[in-house]
C-alpha cells in the first residue's frame, strides 16, 4: 500500500479489523485538566506555572517526562517526585472537569462497533485515569484500553500495541494506530503498523509530516472515510 504526505482525498479506503486509539489529543481535549493538574503540582512544591502551551509541549510521554519538563532545571528528583505526587493526587479526582471528546469521535466510535471493528486505547496517561475516562465518556465502545501501568514501558515502545492485537487476535496488517504526536507515529512504526496522525490534536499537521506521519486528517469526517465507516 502506498501512502503520500497527504490528506484522504487522495488516500483508499483501508479494511481494518482493529482500530487503536491514542487518549490525549486523539480522542479527548484534555489538556486543560492536565494543566490545571501541572500547575496545582508546581504550586504545592513551591514552583512557578506554566502556560497551556507549555503544558502542550510537555505532554505525550507520560507523567514522569511531563514533571520533568514542567518542573525548573536541575530540579533534584526526590522534589520531582513530589511533584508528581501532588499531581497524582491532584488529576485523580479532578481528571474530568474540564475534558471532553473531540467532534465526532462518540459518533465515530459508534460507526466503528456497527461495523463489527474492534477499538481499543494506548495511552501514556496513567491507567486508572485512562479506564475512568473511557468508562466515563466511551462507556462500552472500546474494547481494550491500557495506560501506564508499573514494570511497563510507555510509548513509543509497542508492547502495549502488540499486547492487544494479540489479546484480541488480529493480524499487524489489519490493525491501525490513530493518534496525535510524534510519540504515536513512532509507536505504530515499532509496533509495525500502519498510523494515521489527526491533525486536531496537540501538535498539529506540519509537525506530524515533519516527524514521519504519511497520513494526516483533519476531521472526524475525513478518518471515517479512510476507515470505510
Amino acid at each position: 500500500m502506498d501512502y503520500c504526505h497527504c490528506r484522504v482525498r487522495n488516500q483508499k479506503v483501508m479494511k481494518y479489523k482493529l482500530v487503536i486509539f491514542d487518549m490525549d489529543g486523539t480522542i479527548l481535549d484534555t489538556l486543560e485538566d492536565l494543566a490545571d493538574a501541572t500547575n496545582y503540582a508546581l504550586h504545592q512544591n513551591g514552583f512557578s506555572e506554566r502556560t497551556i502551551d507549555e503544558i502542550r509541549r510537555f505532554v505525550g510521554n507520560g507523567i514522569i517526562k511531563l514533571i520533568e519538563r514542567a518542573c525548573p532545571e536541575n530540579t533534584p528528583n526526590e522534589v520531582r517526585e513530589n511533584v508528581r505526587r501532588s499531581f497524582v493526587s491532584y488529576y485523580g479526582e479532578h481528571c474530568a472537569d474540564h475534558t471532553k471528546p473531540y467532534e465526532g469521535i462518540p459518533e465515530l466510535l459508534q460507526k466503528l462497533r456497527v461495523a463489527g471493528i474492534k477499538c481499543a486505547v494506548d495511552s501514556n496517561k496513567p491507567d486508572f485515569a485512562v479506564k475512568e475516562l473511557c468508562s466515563r465518556y466511551f462507556n462500552g465502545l472500546f474494547d481494550f484500553a491500557l495506560g501506564s501501568r508499573e514494570g511497563c514501558k510507555n510509548k513509543p515502545d509497542a508492547g502495549a500495541v502488540n499486547e492487544i492485537i494479540s489479546l484480541l487476535g488480529i493480524d499487524k496488517t489489519e490493525a491501525v494506530f490513530i493518534g496525535d504526536s510524534d510519540v504515536d507515529v513512532q509507536t505504530a512504526f515499532n509496533a509495525g503498523i500502519q498510523c494515521i496522525g489527526v491533525e486536531w490534536g496537540f501538535r498539529g499537521r506540519k509537525f506530524l509530516l515533519e516527524h514521519g506521519a504519511h497520513i494526516t486528517v483533519k476531521n472526524t469526517g475525513e478518518l471515517s472515510t479512510i476507515l470505510g465507516v
